[in-house]
């Protein structure tokens, strides 16, 4: 089935994509392989930044499939480097992505009724396709 609409909630290490129609939903979790630590308190100092993690965007973008509409959420940078890789290595993706908004940590049903309320909103704006 194709959905209409995906909400993608992201960090560093975790992604959790929700592609939905208006009956059915489909969720599937994406993850980094390794948990990374990047605050520590002896030893070299780094950036104290997550390196960009390019497995686990292209996983997401295989995850998100033939959505029409994306809106892509996070607590922190993670969203934002997305999207930049997905400006370079998938241009057509990036034409099909209406927002990027900032969320903590919701469970997937806050997540799922965030984005119907979302897509609610962005469907009477934007009309018939």
């Amino acid at each position: 089935m194709s959905y209409k609409h995906a909400i993608v909630w992201m960090d560093h290490q975790h992604a959790t994509v929700i592609d939905f129609s208006i009956d059915d939903q489909h969720v599937v979790k994406v993850s980094s392989g390794e948990p990374r630590k990047l605050h520590r308190k002896s030893g070299p100092m780094g950036s104290g930044k997550a390196p960009e993690d390019l497995e686990l965007f292209d996983a997401v973008v295989t995850a998100l499939g033939d959505s029409v509409e994306i809106v892509v959420a996070g607590p922190g940078n993670a969203k934002t480097s997305f999207l930049k890789h997905v400006e370079k290595k998938h241009p057509t993706l990036r034409k099909r992505v209406v927002g990027v908004e900032t969320l903590d940590h919701p469970s997937d049903r806050e997540l799922l009724a965030y984005a119907r309320k979302y897509f609610r909103r962005v469907d009477s704006l934007l009309g018939p396709p």
